[in-house]
């Protein structure tokens, strides 16, 4: 059996009654991403994760088109409900889909297709509880919604804001990379938070210039992910990935050369890639994906890694992080 922790600290997003755990688990990975996942492996990465005191776990039918929420689901059946936080998105309907099958590695004759409209909010949102066997998820996150704007907050974010007023959920947001339309979004509707993917790391602080300020000034929580950049930040070496494609020299060596300065304070870059984003007073929580125990073991171990200050002070100094960044004190 698995040693459990004590469940790690909770944020509220906003002015809701939602909290949820300052790590999170990034589901999209157990639904097959890029390679296939054995079922009890799934299980058994949510297992660590709760048995490390995470206890908001992140999905979305888009991710293999439906596995993950069903593989989450079954992994969390046995826990008290009232002790997690789920979230889920808005936004993809899935459909029947034969033949190639995009980035997921088990194919299963479906596949998600965008649909932003009032009415297929409702049908995504019940085909999540379906599959995540649950009465409620405490998030709903419009998804990507970066070239359909008017439709989402016409449909998608008006579906939303009557489940949340029924009490079927507890949060609205958005879950994007971009940080303009993100920012756009936010500045037109109400929203209580906004998982943003891969844009407040230590290779990419563009959220600083317009997102992240505007979150804080109407009481929007983040929820930081995408925090490694699809790799470069936890192996940057030639090959490495960067926002899904093969990362350029520019960018590898800028990783590697805040890989050099973490060596120097006896860090592993992957700790200073995990507490970074979390320092941000907009950021209530990030959230890691993983696809196996390991993965698990090794992000909250990194979590949990002393760094010293002067390792920030250097990385400013040598301009590889932004000087109006604020890092962990």
């Amino acid at each position: 059996m698995v040693e459990e922790r004590h469940p790690l600290p909770s944020r509220a997003l906003g002015d809701t009654s939602v909290s949820l755990s300052v790590v999170g688990l990034g589901c999209a990975p157990l639904a097959g991403l890029f390679d296939p996942v054995d079922p009890a492996v799934a299980a058994a990465t949510v297992d660590a994760a709760w048995a490390g005191g995470i206890r908001h776990f992140d999905t979305a039918p888009h991710y293999g088109a439906g596995l993950s929420e069903e593989r989450l689901g079954s992994a969390l059946a046995s826990r008290p409900r009232e002790a997690f936080t789920l979230s889920t998105k808005m936004g993809r309907v899935l459909v029947d889909h034969e033949g190639p099958w995009d980035i997921w590695g088990e194919p299963n004759g479906k596949a998600s297709v965008f649909d932003f409209s009032y009415r297929g909010a409702f049908d995504a949102y019940l085909g999540s509880l379906e599959r995540l066997g649950t009465d409620r998820a405490e998030i709903g996150l419009i998804h990507d919604p970066d070239d359909h704007r008017a439709e989402a907050l016409a449909g998608t974010h008006r579906a939303l804001t009557e489940l949340k007023a029924a009490g079927r959920i507890g949060a609205v947001g958005i879950g994007m990379n971009s940080t303009e339309a993100a920012a756009d979004l936010i500045s037109r509707a109400d929203f209580d938070v906004a998982l943003i993917a891969g844009r407040y790391t230590l290779l990419d602080q563009s959220a600083l210039d317009r997102l992240y300020p505007l979150c804080v000034s109407r009481g929007v929580s983040v929820i930081a992910a995408g925090v490694f950049n699809s790799g470069i930040l936890a192996d940057p070496k030639p090959g490495a990935h960067f926002n899904y494609a093969e990362a350029d020299r520019r960018l590898l060596a800028r990783a590697q050369a805040i890989a050099t300065i973490c060596e120097r304070y006896d860090t592993p870059l992957r700790a200073a890639a995990l507490q970074f984003p979390a320092a941000h007073p907009a950021v209530a929580s990030i959230v890691v994906g993983a696809r196996n125990p390991e993965e698990v073991d090794d992000a909250l171990a990194m979590y949990a890694h002393p760094i010293p200050g002067a390792l920030w002070h250097d990385l400013k100094r040598a301009g590889l992080l932004a000087e109006e960044a604020p890092v962990p004190s």
